[in-house]
């Protein structure tokens, strides 16, 4: 096996990879807080109580979310199309991984605001608060560590999503480990992705930690 050859080819697939992991978390992880807060907030009793607008939303959370990557890769296709100009390639990717983990993130965002402690919540708007400032400066301060463990985790889900995403031409490790790999009987080749992404993922799950300890001890 020449990795003079194929070493180049797998950090343009690592490169790949976390470009493709970067920007769809940038992506759904602002978008995704939108949802998230907009899902909590609109909650029965909360500071926008909305039953119309809090079902609506999560209607369309629990309508995308169960459905498998691979096959809501291949159903957002027409979308995709319209959107990037093609259904091939890493901006293909980008937009349907966006997609997917938009909803993981209002979803993970929801369930770790509820964890605030409503008493201080009540004490702000006591203290006359706007409902915007609640939201910026108590809410999402109270549950930035849970918050930084919940992403930390999407962030090994959408490094899953990319793997699948070489289907579509988008290259990544994914793509390396399959076509190189697993499609010529090359087992060394798997195991070498499969290496790089276990480390990638363990680093990321330490940085993650890490800060979420650090915030949480303040």
């Amino acid at each position: 096996m020449n990795w003079s050859v194929l070493g180049p080819q797998l950090l343009t697939a690592i490169g790949e990879t976390l470009y493709m992991v970067a920007l769809t978390m940038v992506i759904a992880g602002l978008i995704g807080l939108f949802f998230g807060v907009a899902l909590y907030v609109t909650r029965p009793g909360n500071l926008y109580a909305s039953r119309a607008v809090n079902t609506a939303i999560n209607l369309v959370v629990n309508f995308v979310r169960p459905i498998p990557f691979i096959i809501l890769l291949a159903a957002l296709g027409p979308l995709t199309d319209a959107v990037v100009g093609t259904r091939l390639g890493q901006n293909a990717a980008i937009f349907a991984m966006s997609i997917a983990a938009v909803f993981a993130v209002a979803r993970i965002v929801e369930q770790n605001l509820m964890s605030v402690d409503p008493g201080v919540v009540e004490a702000a708007r006591s203290m006359g608060v706007s409902r915007p400032k609640i939201i910026t400066t108590v809410i999402l301060p109270e549950a930035l560590g849970p918050l930084v463990l919940g992403y930390t985790f999407l962030v090994i889900g959408v490094t899953d999503m990319s793997a699948m995403a070489g289907a579509i031409g988008a290259g990544g490790l994914g793509d390396f480990a399959l076509r190189l790999g697993y499609q010529r009987f090359n087992d060394q080749i798997t195991w070498a992705a499969v290496a790089v992404i276990i480390v990638m993922v363990q680093l990321v799950q330490f940085f993650g930690n890490s800060m979420a300890r650090k915030i949480m001890r303040r």
